[in-house]
């Protein structure tokens, strides 16, 4: 058998795949996470988007449970200034990651694993970009530490 062929030892760091979680806005970054089909633009497999009207409506107990209970990184696509809702939504989203960061620090999650960037309806290839280096960052920490109380 060639070792192309041989299945993955699941021990393996290369069997590896970091799931990804994608915090999207139906009206400003999830036209832009839209645009890389519609573009044939690839970003990892392992990804789940859930979308929000609003990236401000974020709660940072919601990554952190995230994180504890399936995922290895949190992809923040926030509205940016063209926020339909708030005029302060970027500064609102941003605030909610400074908390989200706090608390994963309490509960002995690395920062690294949460990334926010705003991305607009057109912003397919910045939204690649921002997965891809998440999905590279998350894969050279390894798997997230499952279940609560890791403080």
């Amino acid at each position: 058998m060639l070792a192309a062929q041989r299945p993955l030892d699941e021990a393996s760091p290369a069997a590896f795949r970091p799931k990804i979680l994608i915090l999207s806005t139906n009206l400003i970054s999830d036209p832009g996470v839209d645009f890389t089909g519609l573009n044939h633009l690839h970003y990892p497999a392992t990804t789940a988007v859930l979308r929000m009207p609003c990236s401000s409506m974020i709660r940072p107990d919601f990554i952190v449970q995230a994180l504890e209970d399936g995922f290895d990184g949190v992809y923040v696509a926030a509205d940016g200034t063209d926020c339909p809702y708030l005029p302060d939504c970027v500064a609102r989203t941003a605030a909610r990651v400074q908390e989200a960061y706090a608390l994963m620090q309490a509960h002995g999650i690395e920062r690294e694993r949460l990334t926010m960037s705003g991305i607009c309806s057109v912003c397919g290839e910045a939204f690649v970009r921002g997965v891809k280096h998440l999905s590279e960052v998350v894969q050279k920490l390894g798997p997230a530490s499952r279940g609560k109380g890791h403080a």
